[in-house]
């Protein structure tokens, strides 16, 4: 889950694919081409005017035993060209095969 927070401050939490990068240490999602009812995403607009953002990554089971959690926050930024870009779309394509098929823009 993705969380942002809107400019009235609100918190705005939106699921995502998401890949960690080791070095440098990142991680990476993408807007992919799964239907959405604009392409102004209210997530991309909380980002650039507000560039901080929390990644929650959780695993539910009904062994509570089992359960995790992790949250990763810091500072975010919308890439869209350029070589980290490609390198961002590649290393999602190696872990999503959606992503090898339909390919993010």
């Amino acid at each position: 889950m993705l969380g942002t927070v809107n400019p009235l401050g609100d918190p705005h939490l939106v699921p995502c694919c998401f890949v960690f990068v080791d070095e440098p240490d990142r991680v990476y999602s993408a807007i992919d081409g799964k239907p959405k009812s604009t392409t102004a995403l209210q997530r991309l607009a909380n980002i650039e005017a507000n560039p901080t953002a929390s990644l929650l990554i959780d695993f539910f089971d009904e062994d509570w035993s089992t359960l995790w959690w992790v949250r990763v926050d810091g500072p975010a930024r919308v890439i869209t060209k350029g070589s980290e870009h490609a390198a961002a779309i590649d290393r999602l394509a190696e872990k999503y095969e959606q992503y090898r098929d339909a390919r993010p823009s």
